[in-house]
Protein backbone atom coordinates (compact mmCIF):
# COMPACT_ATOMS: atom_id res chain seq x y z
CA UNK A 1 0.00 0.00 0.00
CA UNK A 2 2.84 2.78 0.95
CA UNK A 3 4.53 2.20 -2.69
CA UNK A 4 0.76 2.39 -4.39
CA UNK A 5 0.33 5.88 -2.12
CA UNK A 6 3.89 7.12 -3.09
CA UNK A 7 3.02 6.59 -6.65
CA UNK A 8 -0.07 8.69 -6.32
CA UNK A 9 1.59 11.14 -4.80
CA UNK A 10 3.99 11.08 -7.45
CA UNK A 11 0.84 11.71 -9.80
CA UNK A 12 -0.74 14.50 -7.92
CA UNK A 13 2.70 16.55 -8.41
CA UNK A 14 3.14 15.63 -11.90
CA UNK A 15 -0.65 17.11 -12.47
CA UNK A 16 -0.14 19.93 -10.81
CA UNK A 17 3.27 20.52 -12.59
CA UNK A 18 1.13 20.69 -15.99
CA UNK A 19 2.36 24.48 -17.00
CA UNK A 20 -0.78 25.74 -18.30
CA UNK A 21 -0.22 29.47 -18.22
CA UNK A 22 3.39 28.97 -19.86
CA UNK A 23 2.27 26.48 -22.11
CA UNK A 24 -0.86 28.20 -23.52
CA UNK A 25 1.39 31.06 -23.97
CA UNK A 26 4.22 29.77 -25.85
CA UNK A 27 1.97 27.99 -28.30
CA UNK A 28 -0.54 30.25 -29.10
CA UNK A 29 1.04 33.84 -28.31
CA UNK A 30 4.66 33.09 -28.48
CA UNK A 31 5.34 34.52 -24.52
CA UNK A 32 6.15 33.59 -21.66
CA UNK A 33 3.84 35.01 -19.18
CA UNK A 34 6.62 34.81 -16.98
CA UNK A 35 8.60 37.27 -18.47
CA UNK A 36 6.08 40.37 -17.62
CA UNK A 37 3.85 41.77 -15.05
CA UNK A 38 4.31 39.38 -11.51
CA UNK A 39 6.20 36.60 -13.40
CA UNK A 40 4.09 34.09 -12.17
CA UNK A 41 2.77 31.12 -14.17
CA UNK A 42 -0.98 31.72 -13.64
CA UNK A 43 -4.20 32.34 -14.43
CA UNK A 44 -4.00 35.97 -13.24
CA UNK A 45 -0.89 37.12 -14.72
CA UNK A 46 -2.31 35.59 -18.01
CA UNK A 47 -4.63 37.96 -18.00
CA UNK A 48 -3.40 40.63 -17.19
CA UNK A 49 -0.24 39.96 -20.36
CA UNK A 50 -2.51 38.02 -22.37
CA UNK A 51 -6.16 38.99 -21.82
CA UNK A 52 -9.12 37.25 -20.71
CA UNK A 53 -9.11 34.41 -23.83
CA UNK A 54 -6.10 32.91 -22.51
CA UNK A 55 -6.38 33.50 -19.01
CA UNK A 56 -9.96 31.25 -19.18
CA UNK A 57 -8.49 28.12 -20.39
CA UNK A 58 -5.64 28.73 -18.32
CA UNK A 59 -7.94 28.53 -14.79
CA UNK A 60 -9.51 25.90 -16.31
CA UNK A 61 -7.10 23.69 -16.78
CA UNK A 62 -4.88 24.77 -13.53
CA UNK A 63 -8.51 23.89 -11.16
CA UNK A 64 -8.93 20.56 -13.24
CA UNK A 65 -5.52 19.48 -12.85
CA UNK A 66 -6.16 20.11 -8.64
CA UNK A 67 -9.50 18.20 -8.55
CA UNK A 68 -8.45 15.56 -10.51
CA UNK A 69 -4.69 15.03 -8.67
CA UNK A 70 -7.36 14.46 -5.16
CA UNK A 71 -9.24 12.25 -7.27
CA UNK A 72 -6.38 10.15 -7.63
CA UNK A 73 -6.58 8.95 -3.78
CA UNK A 74 -9.67 6.56 -4.85
CA UNK A 75 -7.54 5.00 -6.66
CA UNK A 76 -6.10 3.66 -3.25
CA UNK A 77 -7.95 0.97 -0.68
CA UNK A 78 -8.53 3.30 2.05
CA UNK A 79 -11.49 4.09 3.45
CA UNK A 80 -12.24 7.16 5.99
CA UNK A 81 -9.36 9.28 7.65
CA UNK A 82 -7.10 7.12 5.53
CA UNK A 83 -8.92 8.06 2.17
CA UNK A 84 -8.88 12.30 3.91
CA UNK A 85 -5.58 12.30 4.42
CA UNK A 86 -4.13 11.16 1.40
CA UNK A 87 -6.48 13.40 -0.39
CA UNK A 88 -4.80 15.90 1.42
CA UNK A 89 -1.79 14.80 0.66
CA UNK A 90 -2.55 14.96 -2.71
CA UNK A 91 -3.86 18.55 -2.20
CA UNK A 92 -0.39 19.88 -0.93
CA UNK A 93 1.49 17.82 -4.33
CA UNK A 94 -0.36 19.12 -7.05
CA UNK A 95 0.17 22.82 -5.00
CA UNK A 96 3.39 21.70 -4.54
CA UNK A 97 3.54 20.83 -8.37
CA UNK A 98 1.69 24.28 -9.53
CA UNK A 99 4.29 26.06 -7.54
CA UNK A 100 7.89 24.07 -8.58
CA UNK A 101 6.87 22.76 -11.74
CA UNK A 102 9.05 20.70 -13.13
CA UNK A 103 7.67 20.72 -16.74
CA UNK A 104 8.63 24.44 -16.54
CA UNK A 105 12.16 24.60 -14.70
CA UNK A 106 10.59 24.93 -11.68
CA UNK A 107 8.98 28.37 -11.98
CA UNK A 108 5.19 28.67 -11.28
CA UNK A 109 2.76 30.34 -9.71
CA UNK A 110 1.01 30.64 -6.64
CA UNK A 111 -1.41 27.47 -7.38
CA UNK A 112 -4.71 29.59 -6.36
CA UNK A 113 -6.99 27.58 -9.31
CA UNK A 114 -5.39 24.33 -8.66
CA UNK A 115 -5.94 25.09 -4.84
CA UNK A 116 -9.57 25.85 -6.08
CA UNK A 117 -9.73 22.28 -7.73
CA UNK A 118 -8.44 20.46 -4.69
CA UNK A 119 -11.16 22.07 -2.55
CA UNK A 120 -14.06 21.47 -4.86
CA UNK A 121 -13.01 17.91 -4.53
CA UNK A 122 -12.76 17.88 -0.91
CA UNK A 123 -15.39 20.38 -0.24
CA UNK A 124 -17.52 21.68 -3.11
CA UNK A 125 -20.31 23.27 -1.27
CA UNK A 126 -17.88 25.65 0.85
CA UNK A 127 -15.71 25.87 -1.90
CA UNK A 128 -18.62 27.17 -4.19
CA UNK A 129 -19.21 29.59 -1.16
CA UNK A 130 -15.90 30.50 -1.33
CA UNK A 131 -15.55 31.48 -5.03
CA UNK A 132 -18.77 33.37 -4.71
CA UNK A 133 -17.27 35.46 -2.01
CA UNK A 134 -13.90 35.86 -4.25
CA UNK A 135 -16.04 36.93 -7.05
CA UNK A 136 -17.69 39.71 -4.91
CA UNK A 137 -14.81 40.99 -3.47
CA UNK A 138 -13.29 41.12 -6.58
CA UNK A 139 -16.10 43.00 -8.29
CA UNK A 140 -16.29 45.20 -5.77
CA UNK A 141 -12.85 46.40 -5.59
CA UNK A 142 -11.05 44.91 -8.60
CA UNK A 143 -8.10 42.89 -6.76
CA UNK A 144 -7.20 39.52 -7.49
CA UNK A 145 -5.36 39.08 -4.33
CA UNK A 146 -8.22 40.60 -2.10
CA UNK A 147 -10.63 38.29 -3.35
CA UNK A 148 -8.80 34.74 -2.92
CA UNK A 149 -7.48 35.89 0.31
CA UNK A 150 -10.84 37.07 1.76
CA UNK A 151 -12.87 34.03 -0.14
CA UNK A 152 -9.39 31.36 1.32
CA UNK A 153 -9.84 33.01 4.74
CA UNK A 154 -13.86 32.74 4.99
CA UNK A 155 -13.77 28.97 3.82
CA UNK A 156 -13.10 27.31 6.92
CA UNK A 157 -15.96 29.51 8.31
CA UNK A 158 -18.19 27.94 5.06
CA UNK A 159 -16.90 24.59 5.98
CA UNK A 160 -18.21 24.39 9.77
CA UNK A 161 -21.38 26.17 8.36
CA UNK A 162 -22.34 23.71 5.71
CA UNK A 163 -20.54 20.66 7.16
CA UNK A 164 -20.56 21.13 10.86
CA UNK A 165 -17.66 20.34 13.29
CA UNK A 166 -15.42 18.01 11.07
CA UNK A 167 -12.50 18.46 13.02
CA UNK A 168 -10.13 17.20 9.62
CA UNK A 169 -12.22 18.87 6.91
CA UNK A 170 -12.11 22.17 9.74
CA UNK A 171 -8.46 21.50 9.63
CA UNK A 172 -7.90 21.59 5.89
CA UNK A 173 -9.80 24.85 5.88
CA UNK A 174 -7.81 26.67 7.74
CA UNK A 175 -4.71 25.28 6.40
CA UNK A 176 -5.98 26.37 2.70
CA UNK A 177 -6.46 29.96 4.59
CA UNK A 178 -2.87 30.06 6.15
CA UNK A 179 -1.09 28.84 2.64
CA UNK A 180 -3.04 31.59 1.02
CA UNK A 181 -2.25 34.34 3.37
CA UNK A 182 1.80 33.52 3.23
CA UNK A 183 1.53 33.14 -0.78
CA UNK A 184 -0.03 36.50 -1.32
CA UNK A 185 2.17 38.03 1.72
CA UNK A 186 3.82 40.40 -1.31
CA UNK A 187 0.43 41.44 -2.16
CA UNK A 188 -0.70 42.25 1.04
CA UNK A 189 2.29 44.50 1.39
CA UNK A 190 1.00 45.98 -2.03
CA UNK A 191 -2.41 46.18 -0.93
CA UNK A 192 -1.12 48.27 1.95
CA UNK A 193 0.78 50.67 -0.24
CA UNK A 194 -1.55 51.16 -2.76
CA UNK A 195 0.33 49.97 -5.32
CA UNK A 196 -1.11 46.65 -5.96
CA UNK A 197 -2.24 45.99 -9.57
CA UNK A 198 -6.03 45.83 -10.11
CA UNK A 199 -7.44 43.64 -12.75
CA UNK A 200 -10.95 45.03 -14.26
CA UNK A 201 -12.45 41.44 -15.15
CA UNK A 202 -15.77 42.41 -15.03
CA UNK A 203 -15.22 46.12 -16.66
CA UNK A 204 -13.57 47.96 -18.98
CA UNK A 205 -10.50 49.81 -17.16
CA UNK A 206 -10.87 53.04 -16.77
CA UNK A 207 -8.91 55.31 -18.62
CA UNK A 208 -6.25 57.67 -16.98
Amino acid sequence: MIWIICLLLIGGYLLGSIPSAVWIGRWFYRTDVREYGSHNAGATNTLRVLGRRAALPVFVIDAAKGYGAVMLAHLADLQGDGLFFLKIGLTAAAILGHIFPIFAGFKGGKGVATMAGCMLAIAPIPMLMGLATFVIVLAVSHYVSLGSMTGGVLFPFYILLVDGFQPYKLLFGVLVAVVLLITHRKNIKRLREGTENKTFLFIKRPKS
